[in-house]
């Protein structure tokens, strides 16, 4: 059966068909659908982990129980999930295990532009990249065999085009293996001797993977014209086929790591120019250099960005073909927090009481734009916590009475526990607000620890963020309505001027939750309206002003009332 198929959602579907049975993940754009589509399997366990390190030590756990498992992260979640990638390369599998990696080149919703194949090479472990929706499946699915056959985790690298483009995949029915048995060996138990052993077997392996890499259809070569050799993968190979068609050969690379020596040195005889076409760094251009072959590649290609068809053209001095334009010159949309956004609040006033604001990753990272203005700095997941406990060691008084750190609920479970935990082992008077939305917003609304839901919506566990924080040695625990700026900043007054950490809860939905409940829209009285603009520094998409008088978009406005007390003259209100 043949079916027009998301990228991610065909990864989902090769999962099923390959009998997987576990999948443990962190949501991550782009990667985020992949767990998501394969939820709707009611032959796939799925859950949302607390962070991708947790997600791959479940999936490699379910696959020393004998079922076929895998986790999706995006490139940043890798970074996370690395302390067991590295060791779990050294102890191998028992069924098999997928791990997903969506890069995102372009940063579309990303902090940095990391190329993921470096991990495949220093954690050692084989990674396939497709560059369609019908790679994806099949890939996929090979995977799992190649896990199972090389006693190894796999790395399939997807990236932000082929997760989210969609081509037509010819799909299969689910053939699930049956159970591996645990088998208990102590050799598995990763310390001494058995460590320098299993290394030694990690060198063996990759030794037959190359092997395996010369002839396998996962590399193939197209000739066309021998006067140009063009080799690549993933997007670029699409890229390469719109430009040239038949006016190239093409080596091809669905494995790219480990990379075959001896295809490539033929294709390379067989053509008269060779050019690797690839994005991010130049991996495989380092490794064709290392075998001593003469290639162009980031001499003529960026090493930053995405590519494109025109972008390939003109590195390579084609003509580019013309293209309709509009004549007016659009204005830049900025992105812009959700009109009623819970956090426009708080940001609001930390912006108002000139606070240094260590961000952190999520929605709310769009703090840092005007008129909010209300962002210093952000790293990764967690580092607001920790990163400011540094910054207030350094600062002193100076510091802690003026500085706070901004985290998600969901990015606290992730990886800030931890940091606040250094804020009150190790004595910090560091004031850390936790924004509570009740949901994973920047990905799409998954359920998290903190919401009392599972990936499918039912009743689970929930961590309650107040007794977690006392928990860990917070004497000064304070929950706020970010909707009410009265509050907000006394609060935040109060919890910086005390002698002792503090955290700030938070607490109000995301607007865009299925279901929440929401005010009618504000109305604009023009004649109290004097044009002042004061409500505008809120920065909420609903409000314009015309003629020099405030508009609000009743189809945007939830009626959340924090414009209504910043206007001084009463000219906001419901009807």
């Amino acid at each position: 059966m043949k079916e027009l198929m998301l990228g991610n959602k065909a990864v989902a579907r090769g999962m099923y068909e390959a009998g997987c049975r576990v999948v443990s993940s962190y949501p991550g754009t782009p990667s985020t659908e992949i767990t998501e589509e394969a939820a709707r399997y009611e032959e796939i366990y799925c859950e949302w982990a607390p962070n991708e390190k947790v997600a791959l030590e479940a999936a490699h756990g379910a696959s020393l129980g004998g079922a076929r498992s895998a986790c999706a992260m995006k490139h940043v979640g890798l970074n996370v999930a690395a302390d067991p990638l590295f060791t779990i390369s050294y102890q191998g599998v028992n069924a098999g295990l997928v791990i997903c990696v969506a890069d995102d080149p372009g940063m579309h919703s990303s902090q940095n532009e990391q190329d993921s194949r470096h991990y495949a090479l220093a954690a050692k472990v084989p990674m396939l990249e497709p560059s369609d929706s019908e790679e994806a499946l099949q890939f996929t699915r090979r995977a799992f065999e190649l896990s199972e056959q090389f006693n190894t985790p796999v790395l399939l690298k997807m990236c932000t085009r082929v997760s989210h483009s969609q081509s037509i995949v010819e799909t299969s029915d689910r053939k699930e293996p049956e159970q591996v048995p645990y088998v208990k060996d102590p050799a598995k138990v990763m310390m001494t001797v058995n460590s320098r052993n299993a290394h030694v077997r990690v060198e063996k392996r990759t030794k037959e993977l190359t092997a395996y890499a010369e002839s396998c259809d996962l590399n193939r070569v197209e000739m066309g014209d021998t006067s140009l050799g063009i080799i690549t993968s993933s997007t670029s190979y699409q890229y390469a086929k719109e430009v040239f068609g038949e006016r190239a050969s093409v080596l091809k690379l669905g494995m790219v790591y480990p990379l075959p020596e001896k295809l490539i040195r033929d294709f390379a005889a067989r053509v008269d120019r060779v050019v690797v076409l690839e994005e991010l760094d130049p991996f495989i251009e380092n490794h064709c250099r290392q075998l001593g072959i003469s290639v162009s590649g980031k001499d003529i290609f960026p090493i930053c960005g995405e590519f494109s068809q025109n972008l390939v053209r003109e590195c390579l001095g084609l003509e580019r073909p013309g293209t309709l334009g509009l004549e007016d010159v659009i204005p830049g949309r900025p992105p812009v927090m959700c009109a009623g956004c819970p956090h426009r609040g708080i940001f609001y006033v930390l912006n108002k009481k000139d606070c240094m604001v260590y961000g952190d990753i999520g929605c709310y990272t769009l703090g840092a734009l005007a008129p909010l203005n209300a962002m210093d700095l952000n790293v990764c997941m967690g580092a607001s916590c920790s990163g400011l406990h540094g910054f207030n060691k350094a600062m002193g008084a100076a510091g802690e009475r003026r500085s706070v750190g901004v985290i998600g609920d969901s990015t606290f479970i992730h990886s800030g526990i931890t940091g606040i935990t250094d804020i009150a082992y190790n004595g910090s008077n560091s004031t850390v607000i936790i924004l509570d939305n009740s949901i994973t917003g920047m990905t799409g609304h998954q359920q998290n620890p903190t919401t009392g839901k599972n990936l499918r919506g039912e009743p689970a566990g929930k961590v309650d963020l107040e007794a977690l924080c006392r928990a860990l040695g917070f004497e000064r625990v304070r929950v706020v309505d970010p909707y009410d700026l009265k509050q907000v900043e006394t609060v935040l007054e109060e919890e910086l001027a005390a002698e002792e950490p503090s955290i700030i809860i938070s607490r109000r939905p995301c607007v865009m939750i299925k279901g929440t409940v929401h005010g009618k829209p504000l109305e604009v009285d023009r004649d109290k309206c004097k044009g002042c603009k004061a409500c505008m520094k809120i920065g909420c998409p609903a409000i314009s002003v015309k003629d020099n008088k405030v508009r609000i978009d009743p189809t945007l406005c939830i009626g959340c009332e924090v414009c209504t007390q910043m206007c001084k003259f009463g000219a906001l209100g419901t009807a």
